[in-house]
């Protein structure tokens, strides 16, 4: 969890610890719907899991910003989950299916 966590807050631009629990519950929430897409993350998680979990919890993160009226964030998501995210998924999602 560390390790996501100091991922998250990097990508976030958080440096300090004071939204800690709230960004650990966003990376929790991020892996159980990650697994209700239908991908199976590794055991320790591998660096493209990490990546995957990280990018779903910042979108989490800034999705809530959005519908909290930050019009800094407003603009970065209108439509929706974004499409390098979406993408990841339905790669990750495919390439499982294949094997």
């Amino acid at each position: 969890m560390e390790s996501l966590l100091a991922l998250l807050k990097a990508d976030l631009e958080k440096p300090n610890n004071v939204n800690d629990e709230f960004l650990e519950a966003l990376i929790n929430t991020a892996i159980e719907r990650i697994k209700a897409e239908g991908v199976t993350l590794a055991d320790p998680y591998t660096a493209d899991d990490q990546q995957l979990i990280v990018m779903y919890a910042a979108y989490l993160y800034r999705r809530r910003n959005a519908a909290a009226g930050d019009y800094r964030n407003a603009e970065l998501n209108p439509q929706g989950m974004p499409y390098m995210l979406r993408l990841a998924l339905n790669n990750r999602i495919f390439a499982e299916s294949m094997s």
